[in-house]
């Protein structure tokens, strides 16, 4: 009547990682799970997942994340196919390209920042354009 076998699925479950206070990693690393630095980094991040950057932590290199919260330093090149948001502490210089952005007064923000959903509507707008500059003709 009832089956007592049971077969157990395989449910994602996302590490977090954490690079303490104190710590240096020169490299890259890459995950699919979490990442919360308060150290240091010096190198590329590669993860599917969200990239914390605590008060106190820096990464010089690349990042490339789903979703990045940066509160500490930032400097390079950062990719986030998500939503990026800045902390009133963050300090970030470099190239960003992200999905969305969410800046709290206070930060530090000196980059050049390309946003890929506003990339595309733009394209599509040129072309219509074009299309009906060739038509009215």
């Amino acid at each position: 009547m009832f089956n007592t076998n049971k077969i157990p699925q395989k449910t994602k479950a996302m590490e977090r990682n954490v690079i303490a206070k104190n710590t240096t990693i020169v490299g890259d690393i890459k995950s699919d799970g979490d990442f919360r630095i308060d150290g240091a980094l010096n190198g590329t991040l590669t993860t599917n997942g969200r990239v914390i950057i605590g008060a106190e932590g820096s990464i010089k290199g690349k990042v490339e994340a789903t979703n990045a919260d940066i509160e500490g330093t930032f400097s390079g090149n950062l990719l986030v196919s998500n939503t990026l948001t800045i902390k009133a502490t963050a300090n970030i210089s470099g190239e960003v390209i992200i999905g969305k952005l969410s800046v709290e007064p206070g930060a530090s923000f000196n980059a050049t920042c390309a946003m890929k959903g506003a990339i595309k509507e733009l394209n599509l707008n040129n072309d219509e354009k074009i299309r009906s500059e060739k038509t009215a003709s």
